[in-house]
């Protein structure tokens, strides 16, 4: 098997933490004065700390069963990237691959654990409730933008290069993927559920951090991932740990400093990177 890579590893991984630093500058300054307590949106420490186990099991057996999936079918393993995601591949990855990606990772991220957690608490204790829209839209443009510009700049361009077809076919269909396979998963299973029970038991730089590793532990069953050899498992961890987890802090960042889960995945999940930068691998996919 052999993958031709569109984008460095290691340059995805320095580039992600010089722009988290500049952008989680600029979100403090814009939230030093609206920061609101989520920890008190979480319950009491034994039942925090009950549910913070028990949904990080939960994400353990569901990546194993993905990977055990999608190897059951003769796909790459599921994770929380398609196979190609930022970095690209050589690799066939077919429509009904894609599809079963994004719906796996929809059902089992986003829906059940949805579904489970609302029955118990508010939209509000689950950070899925602005109570400050103009604050938290002024951050989504600044960061969006701010973003964009430095994916596009330093990472890859390669969307500047499709036809008119290609980007109105392939841009709307990239984001609906995207946001079912990888962006709605992470809003609700890590921003929405996990970091308000994180910040009440370790406080928020703890929550901060350990939302970034959460959010990198979810991609160890990407396709690149390798663990057939000592060296190869060591490599790919301490890989998936360097472009993951700065970026998973960050996110995280954006839900304290907030207490709206939906932010993060305006500014700086859905649209940047993965529309900006994964919409040629779906048009080569769907031979848009």
């Amino acid at each position: 098997m052999t993958h031709s890579y569109q984008i460095d590893l290691g340059l995805i991984g320095v580039s992600a933490a010089v722009e988290v630093v500049v952008l989680a500058a600029i979100v403090w300054l814009l939230t030093r004065r609206s920061a609101p307590a989520i920890a008190d949106r979480a319950p009491a420490h034994p039942v925090a700390r009950f549910e913070t186990l028990a949904l990080l099991l939960y994400g353990l057996l569901a990546q194993l069963l993905g990977v055990a999936l999608g190897h059951a079918l003769g796909w790459h393993p599921i994770s929380f990237h398609l196979a190609g995601t930022l970095v690209g591949t050589e690799d066939h990855i077919g429509v009904a691959e894609t599809i079963g990606w994004a719906t796996y990772n929809f059902t089992a991220f986003a829906v059940a654990p949805f579904l489970w957690f609302r029955r118990r608490y508010s939209s509000t204790q689950l950070c899925l409730r602005s109570t400050n829209r103009r604050r938290d839209t002024l951050i989504v443009v600044i960061i969006l933008a701010a973003g964009s510009l430095t994916q596009l700049l330093g990472l890859s361009a390669a969307i500047l290069a499709l036809d008119g077809r290609q980007l109105a076919l392939g841009v709307p269909l990239t984001f609906v993927l995207y946001l079912l396979g990888t962006g709605l998963p992470t809003l609700v299973f890590v921003q929405a559920i996990l970091v308000p029970r994180l910040v009440r038991l370790v406080g928020t730089p703890g929550a901060v951090i350990l939302g970034g590793l959460t959010y990198a532990a979810l991609h160890l069953g990407d396709a690149w991932v390798r663990f057939t050899s000592l060296g190869e498992a060591v490599t790919s961890i301490g890989l998936v740990l360097l472009v993951y987890t700065m970026p998973g802090a960050f996110k995280t960042f954006l839900t304290t400093r907030t207490g709206n889960a939906w932010v993060h995945l305006w500014a700086y999940h859905a649209i940047a990177p993965h529309t900006l930068i994964d919409t040629p691998l779906i048009v080569r996919i769907f031979r848009l």
